[in-house]
């Protein structure tokens, strides 16, 4: 018998074939293989082992330190549930800050219409203030002692009001075609508003009506020292805010900027303009009609009417069904004139007054008021118009000539 030698067969210590072992060792971890071996392998055709999970795995089996990346995670879900907390607990001073900016874009046509004729823009803005003061502080003396007449006489009135609903035809019409139940509602709704003590449940209280006027009226004093501060350095505003585009994007920045304010101006000076014609409108039909509280539905007609496009249908239908407690000859009589006149503004006032503004689809009008008004109130349905239109203006200038560039 001869003794097997190195060389005599292709076998390691332990008997094994030389084929198991080459095996063996292509199965090794990578760090456990010689570079030479892995060179081999990756020639061969055979997988190798890196240490990485493979490129169509999830992006969790691909992150290498887990901890820091929920830990960075969380982090981040704190610092935006800490911003979203300070944004609720900021949202009347942002209110605030939104509605004396939209302020200052409306005055600013009329503070640049003095400074066209050789007026300088301090003096011009002086003017426009005392202006607006004089003004305010007559529409307040004129209004608010006749609307805190009126509103004291409404609640005393309901009684007589009430009877002479009865006594009209149309609560007979409605008596005959709904039986008793008219009658029973009618009372319900009497008993309701004659009880002081509902009256103050409406309006959250005494002390609370008191802190919500005190409210109101410091509100209004910080909008006006804003919105005076904003138009006294909207120029350099407009500067700082075009600077952020770069250099080669100024001039058309500048352009869309000034667009832009010129538009909001435009149209929120001539919604204001078109409100007081409505209240002018509304105030004199009341009067001459002998319908009651006719300040009180001229103050009422100003605010519903700065609704965009809604505002005076929501009015005529209002004041109508108000007036219908009077008789149904004077109801009838304003709902036609009021027709009339809010055709008259829809194709004549309005065009010539918003002849500056950017022209905004009408469904996009609706939405964009509806989203306003459910987020900001009055203020909101104000202000979403202009802000839609800018948003129209920036997607038509930017947005749609780069993707027309895309070839």
């Amino acid at each position: 018998m001869t003794d097997a030698s190195p060389l005599a067969g292709p076998s390691d210590a332990l008997g094994a074939p030389a084929a198991d072992a080459d095996s063996a060792a292509a199965k090794a971890p990578a760090d456990a293989q010689s570079p030479a071996s892995l060179d081999a392998a990756a020639l061969d055709g055979q997988p190798v082992f890196t240490g990485e999970a493979p490129a169509g795995k999830t992006f969790w089996a691909n992150l290498n330190s887990p901890f820091g990346v929920g830990l960075f995670l969380t982090l981040g879900g704190l610092v935006a549930i800490a911003l979203g907390l300070a944004f609720w607990n900021l949202s009347t001073i942002i209110i605030y800050i939104v509605f004396a900016l939209f302020a200052a874009l409306g005055l600013d046509p009329v503070v640049r219409w003095f400074g066209g004729h050789n007026v300088a823009r301090p003096w011009a803005i002086v003017i426009v203030y005392t202006a607006f003061a004089l003004v305010f502080t007559g529409i307040l003396l004129l209004v608010v002692p006749a609307l805190v007449g009126q509103i004291s006489q409404f609640f005393g009135d309901i009684p007589d009001l009430v009877d002479e609903f009865q006594a009209s035809d149309f609560y007979g019409w409605l008596n005959s075609t709904f039986g008793t139940e008219v009658g029973t509602i009618l009372d319900q709704v009497e008993a309701f508003l004659t009880n002081p003590a509902n009256i103050a449940a409406i309006g959250g209280g005494v002390l609370n009506f008191a802190i919500n006027v005190g409210t109101t009226i410091s509100g209004l004093i910080i909008v006006l020292v804003l919105s005076l501060y904003f138009l006294a350095g909207l120029p350099a505003m407009k500067v700082a805010f075009n600077r952020f585009a770069p250099a080669r994007s100024r001039a058309k920045a500048a352009a869309m900027t000034e667009q832009i304010t010129d538009s909001i101006g435009a149209y929120l000076m001539g919604m204001v303009v078109l409100a007081f014609c409505n209240s002018v409108v509304a105030f004199l039909l009341h009067l001459f009609l002998g319908l009651p509280f006719p300040a009180l539905m001229g103050v009422l007609a100003f605010l519903i009417t700065l609704i965009p496009l809604i505002g005076s249908v929501l009015y005529w239908m209002t004041a109508t069904v108000l007036a219908l407690f009077t008789g149904w000859l004077p109801a009838l009589i304003f709902a036609v004139i009021y027709l009339i006149y809010m055709q008259l503004e829809a194709y004549v006032l309005t065009p010539k007054v918003m002849n500056r503004a950017i022209a905004v689809p009408g469904a996009l009008v609706v939405i964009g008021a509806m989203v306003g008004g459910t987020l900001l109130g009055l203020l909101g349905a104000l202000v979403a118009i202009p802000v839609t239109a800018s948003i129209l203006l920036i997607i038509k200038q930017v947005f749609i000539p780069r993707q027309d560039a895309k070839l």
